[in-house]
């Protein structure tokens, strides 16, 4: 880089709770070894320290405070059902979403001002990023779709027309895979050429098969928050039933899950225990050493964007048993054939609610394709095609391919 460019990087979220914030972590870190000067804006609950973000110091990071002063109310999160306590957007009332708006300006607007910033790259196509013309309108924008904003027009109609003006101003979106730039460039009529397709990542250095005991049993490993969405009464359906014919059968839950819908799951699964060990939000490495010690992955989510968590998996290696969703045909493409054992989707009544009379035959199907898999060895050739696809998907990989949209704005200033 012939010069030092500066960006500041924008959450509306708390930072390395979800995919959006693993991510942003993740090119951070990297962007710092490439010589990139950084500031990172993100949301904190009052009763939070500052967090860590890939490793900046303190003083680079510039949370914005929710649960105290005018914003007394916890952070709302791209999905209705968040790993920690959150509001969800389609019910905040009208002075609350106004509140929201002009607390995230000033904010902003003031880490604008000291930092100067070079470009902005903001994550997630809803109403944070949709403002970011408003607060820097002279600074190069790049947003990060994640596919939860997508979902948020959806459950939210009253703010979908907001989120299209402003979003369609920003100068270039990254996106997870070609199905996303397709609803894109429909859903805020900006063309292709703004759109670059970068993937996601994982941790190599972190996630991988080293020291992998030889026979992991009959252990299944679901990661994700305490959800009807992500599938998960229909995976413990499936336990229940596999437990009739295998006694070792064992699942692991990382995660966690905030409201009556996860607090029910929970006493579910602590019921079923010592059949289902709940293991709580994990770190990176604790979570990698998990996937290491267990067989089988298995995400049955009625909706994902590119569920990274199953990339992940793989480079410990687990098998992976998955629904057949959009993001993983189209965001992992045809390396995804022998690397995911693929469960059809049922019907769905809007975005991620399954029709009911179809879960029978999902648990069925998804019973049938567990167990094939957990004594099932995979063969070389799906071993070479695993290897392929995770070189694709490193961290590193997917950084060379944001730099070069960040080069290119920054250096038109």
């Amino acid at each position: 880089m012939p010069m030092a460019y500066k960006v500041l990087h924008i959450l509306s979220q708390r930072p390395s709770f979800t995919g959006s914030g693993v991510s942003l972590d993740s090119i951070v870190r990297l962007a710092a070894a490439a010589g990139w000067h950084q500031r990172v804006v993100v949301a904190t609950p009052a009763d939070d320290p500052v967090p860590n973000v890939g490793g900046l110091r303190p003083g680079q990071i510039r949370p914005l405070v929710f649960g105290r002063d005018g914003l007394d109310f916890p952070i709302p999160g791209m999905s209705d059902v968040m790993p920690y306590p959150s509001s969800r957007f389609s019910s905040l009332n009208a002075e609350q979403l106004q509140t929201y708006r002009q607390s995230w300006r000033q904010h902003v607007g003031e880490v604008v001002a000291e930092f100067q910033p070079d470009l902005i790259h903001s994550r997630h196509i809803w109403l944070l990023s949709a403002m970011m013309k408003d607060v820097a309108p002279q600074v190069p924008v790049v947003t990060h779709c994640h596919a939860t904003g997508l979902r948020q027009m959806s459950l939210c109609p009253h703010l979908a027309e907001e989120v299209q003006q402003g979003c369609r101003r920003n100068d270039r979106f990254f996106v997870l895979h070609e199905g996303h730039a397709e609803q894109l460039t429909s859903r805020l009529d900006v063309s292709y050429d703004r759109i670059h397709v970068v993937g996601a990542g994982y941790q190599d250095a972190t996630f991988h098969a080293n020291r992998r005991p030889p026979d992991c049993g009959a252990s299944l490993l679901y990661v994700g928050k305490y959800s009807h969405a992500k599938g998960l009464p229909q995976l413990l359906d499936a336990v229940d039933r596999l437990a009739e014919r295998r006694s070792d059968l064992v699942l692991h839950v990382a995660g966690d899950g905030a409201g009556a819908e996860a607090e029910a799951l929970r006493s579910r699964m602590a019921a079923m225990a010592p059949r289902v060990t709940m293991h709580g939000q994990l770190d990176q490495p604790a979570l990698a050493d998990l996937m290491r010690r267990c067989a089988l992955f298995v995400l049955p989510s009625f909706y994902e964007g590119l569920p990274l968590v199953l990339i992940e998996a793989l480079a410990c290696g687990c098998r992976v048993v998955c629904s057949d969703l959009p993001g993983v045909r189209k965001g992992f493409g045809p390396g995804a054939e022998g690397a995911f054992d693929r469960v059809p989707l049922p019907r769905l009544i809007g975005v991620d609610t399954p029709a009911p009379e179809d879960l029978p035959a999902f648990v069925n199907k998804l019973v049938a394709t567990v167990e094939s898999n957990l004594d099932r060895p995979r063969g070389d050739s799906a071993t070479q095609r695993v290897n392929d696809l995770l070189k694709h998907f490193t961290w590193a990989a997917v950084f060379q391919r944001i730099e070069r949209v960040w080069l290119e704005l920054a250096s038109s200033q």
